[in-house]
């Protein structure tokens, strides 16, 4: 049985129709954070090989800053996996300086959407395929959520509260100089539109089918909690999402951002983090570095631990 779900956000033109990606006897993994402008992150890229070639690669965001080297990572991605899902970051999102493409907001990203479609990679833009291999089928949802600023600490009741607080204890994401929301007011006004499209999206997907949710940003709030710094939640997700593995039926979440690769257990759903991070974080772990994290079939540790703790 083969299936395609063929909605797509309002605000974007539908891609042409063609047949479904398809599956395979392959592994659905996943990576995030490759951050290609420091040259041993990019050596690791180009490292990166599947195992058979039937494998599908999602990547969740922060391929890197400027729009070339998304342009050569992905490209060298999709010249070797079967597929690639990608789903933006806050990296791709900023508009650096130094970038020769000056493009903010909606308009830099449709701009890499465009690349993307270019190179036969899907977004979160795109029709939603269907993973028919081994625990399939399942329906690989990329997402492009954002945040809006309601990870607050305890004590603090409003954004300008929460960031003023941020600010008095040293903490400031960059976001908030380089990731400009044009033509939106403000990133949570961006991140309001972003869910709302996303919902309508989600809850069309046929109920017999469980989703895979590829997301930046951690959808619930619990992978930022051991975080060195706890302001900088801020920055990092919505509690709106909060019930949407359960809601969506999500056989697993998979996200980066938060450079703190583990697998939790919550409410019964397994949460990925999948990323590689910065020189100085992956040199201090003993795992080999960039190593795509298996989402399916499903790690027999997917399964275990309790809710809320690692597994």
């Amino acid at each position: 049985m083969s299936y395609e779900i063929r909605a797509h956000a309002p605000g974007t033109a539908a891609p042409a129709a063609g047949p479904s990606p398809g599956g395979g006897p392959g592994r659905l993994v996943a990576v995030s954070d490759l951050h290609v402008r420091y040259k041993e992150n990019r050596g690791i890229v180009e490292g990166l090989r599947p195992e058979s070639d039937d494998d599908w690669l999602l990547v969740a965001g922060d391929v890197g800053e400027f729009v070339s080297d998304i342009r050569w990572a992905l490209s060298l991605l999709s010249s070797r996996f079967a597929k690639v899902v990608w789903v933006p970051g806050n990296h791709e999102l900023w508009t650096p300086a130094q970038d020769p493409v000056q493009l903010r907001g909606v308009e830099r990203y449709a701009h890499l959407v465009d690349i993307c479609r270019e190179l036969g990679v899907l977004t979160p833009e795109d029709p939603y395929p269907v993973w028919e291999g081994a625990d399939g089928p399942a329906v690989i949802a990329p997402l492009f959520l954002l945040y809006d600023y309601t990870f607050r600490q305890p004590g603090t009741t409003s954004k300008e509260e929460a960031l003023a607080r941020a600010e008095k204890a040293g903490v400031v994401c960059t976001d908030e100089h380089f990731l400009h929301p044009d033509p939106y007011p403000t990133r949570e006004a961006w991140c309001r539109a972003r869910v709302a499209a996303t919902e309508a999206r989600l809850a069309a997907v046929p109920e017999e089918l469980p989703t895979v949710l590829i997301n930046h940003w951690p959808v619930v709030r619990e992978p930022t909690r051991p975080l060195w710094y706890p302001d900088f939640a801020l920055w990092c997700g919505t509690e709106t999402t909060a019930d949407w593995p359960r809601r969506f039926r999500a056989a697993t979440v998979v996200y980066g951002h938060l450079h703190i690769p583990r697998l939790l257990m919550l409410d019964g759903v397994p949460h990925q983090e999948v990323s590689l991070g910065y020189p100085r974080e992956w040199q201090r772990r003993s795992a080999p570095p960039g190593r795509p994290v298996q989402i399916l079939p499903l790690p027999a540790t997917a399964g275990s631990g309790t809710p809320g703790s690692p597994a």
